[in-house]
């Protein structure tokens, strides 16, 4: 019974470092592939992606020059899954790896993968026949190095005249000028009536509308049709979906039993009922047509929608398919941790007073704006709806208190100021003669409400001068006191390397980014609002002096 208790024990020891143990040692670096395939309706089996590795998500310097070090690894750390390299370029630090998924299922929503690198002594281990599935009988990647080589199992060979594009939707592209290129007829691009078909490519044409044969093959061809893709076979055609110039977009066209469907961008396009002829042809390629093409993959299958959807959304320039990031737990491991983190690790007591004091002066210069904006908002919809009536007044100008309020405009509020100095001058038969003298007196009265509303309206935009002003000051003085701390701390320790500076400097800079990240929104806000007072202020001089006039027009002697 202890041997047992101690068996388990150790078990429970050894289980979060199996449950996080690595591939394989002898590979010093790996990054996590997450997968993201919410768009699709249902899981995609056997299927190629596309993973794009650069600067930003991958360490070129952790891997060989040419890649040959690559291995691709299931989710559960085990499995080695197949997969080749398009282009590696070190030097630029760029990548196409395509890898063939087992399944893609948008209900996993912590589905992914790891490549793995950092082995000098591994031989290369791409596979790029088994990438594709079985249905899988031609495709052309276009890259330089082998520009009319089919990628897949059948080795295929085009041949005609066409140029590269460099820097096109993955790594390079072929680059048509109204030429076509051909593929030999062969057992694996037969067409049968009983089989199933699928074309699939990413096109970006120079010009349209244009009369173009992206793919034929006996009696069937895929086409632009001026703007429209539309597919014939025989007699029978049909088109649908609007091709756009000068952008990249998937096309794609499956036909099985019984029913052709058209696709651009993944999004099905057009559908009829047509059935493939047996055929053994040769197979041309953008014969007139002007554009760019890549990717281009033919399969003895139809593919089912969410296939087309994978390849339209996993391939696209603006892909959301895979995200590749460093493995977290491997720079845990190694004791790292995020930039920020790093940063506010090492701030010291000083700049944390004062990013502190910044961030309440930034809390309250946006609780001004937002409630100066709000009142603005408030005013200028009241001052419309009060100017709109007193325009609309006649003989009744001393009664729009009774017929409507408006508690929110200030112009209402100055109309009510006068008509008290107004009413307090009526005669004891009730009769109203304004002379001269009181005109003025009741101006004065008026004039000096519109200086309180001014008041009212300029109340606390103070603070956010303070912070357009203060905030970068404060952020500065924070850094420098973080400088000569980092510095007076470097002097008693005499250690003058970068590792021991660059975190202080840092830390130091911090707080005047956080100065700037206060000044910068309340010098925004502070401009749109003093327009916009200054523009109501204005209005409310307007308003004083027509309202000054008409009384004295109605009620002067």
């Amino acid at each position: 019974m202890l041997r047992t208790t101690k068996f388990l024990m150790a078990a429970l020891l050894l289980l979060p470092a199996i449950s996080h143990a690595k591939w394989n040692e002898a590979w010093s670096a790996r990054a996590k592939v997450s997968i993201n395939a919410q768009g699709l309706g249902a899981a995609v089996a056997q299927a190629p992606v596309a993973v794009r590795l650069h600067s930003g998500n991958f360490s070129f310097a952790d891997a060989k020059p040419d890649g040959s070090d690559l291995r691709v690894i299931a989710a559960d750390d085990k499995t080695e899954l197949k997969f080749h390299i398009e282009k590696f370029d070190s030097i630029n630090e760029l990548a196409i790896i395509w890898v063939q998924l087992p399944k893609v299922d948008p209900a996993d929503k912590s589905a992914h993968f790891w490549i793995y690198s950092g082995n000098a002594q591994a031989a290369a281990a791409e596979d790029g026949k088994g990438t594709w599935d079985s249905n899988t009988v031609a495709a052309f990647h276009f890259d330089g190095a082998a520009l009319l080589q089919d990628a897949s199992v059948s080795k295929l060979t085009a041949t005609g005249s066409i140029s590269v594009q460099k820097a096109a939707l993955l790594g390079e592209a072929a680059k048509f000028s109204g030429q076509a290129i051909r593929i030999a007829a062969t057992p694996p691009l037969g067409l049968a009536a009983s089989g199933g078909f699928t074309y699939s490519a990413w096109i970006k044409p120079g010009a349209l509308p244009q009369q173009a044969t992206l793919y034929q093959q006996g009696a069937l061809s895929i086409k632009i049709d001026g703007q429209k893709l539309a597919l014939a076979s025989g007699k029978s055609i049909i088109s649908g979906g609007e091709i756009k110039t000068a952008i990249w977009q998937h096309v794609s066209a499956t036909v099985g039993d019984g029913k052709v469907t058209l696709y651009v961008n993944g999004v099905a396009a057009g559908a009829a009922d047509m059935a493939l002829e047996d055929t053994q042809a040769e197979v041309k390629v953008g014969e007139g047509y002007t554009g760019e093409m890549d990717e281009l993959e033919l399969a003895n299958a139809a593919r089912s929608a969410d296939w087309i959807k994978l390849a339209a959304q996993g391939q696209g320039v603006d892909s959301q398919l895979l995200k590749v990031e460093p493995d977290a737990a491997e720079g845990a491991e190694e004791g790292s941790t995020s930039y920020f983190g790093v940063l506010f690790h090492s701030l010291t007591t000083d700049a944390w007073v004062v990013i502190i004091i910044l961030s309440i002066m930034f809390v309250i210069s946006v609780a001004v704006m937002i409630s100066k904006a709000m009142m603005v908002i408030r005013v200028d919809k009241g001052n419309r709806h009060f100017i709109q009536h007193f325009q609309n007044a006649s003989d009744n100008l001393l009664d729009l208190e009774k017929t409507a309020s408006h508690p929110d405009s200030t112009l209402f509020r100055l109309y009510v100021a006068g008509l008290r100095e107004i009413r307090k001058r009526y005669s004891k038969d009730n009769e109203l003669a304004l002379s001269g003298a009181s005109m003025d007196a009741i101006k004065a009265a008026i004039d000096a409400d519109l200086i309180r509303e001014t008041q009212r309206l300029n109340a606390k935009m103070v603070l956010l001068t303070i912070a357009i002003s203060g905030g970068p000051f404060l952020g500065l003085l924070g850094t420098v006191v973080g400088v000569m701390i980092t510095f007076a701390a470097i002097a008693a320790a005499g250690d003058v390397n970068v590792n021991a500076i660059a975190p202080g400097i840092a830390a130091a800079l911090l707080a005047t980014v956080a100065g700037l990240a206060v000044a910068i929104p309340a010098l925004f806000g502070y401009n749109y609002l003093g327009s916009r007072i200054k523009n109501i202020t204005v209005d409310m001089q307007i308003f004083v002096d027509e309202y000054v006039t008409r009384a004295a027009e109605l009620y002067g002697r």
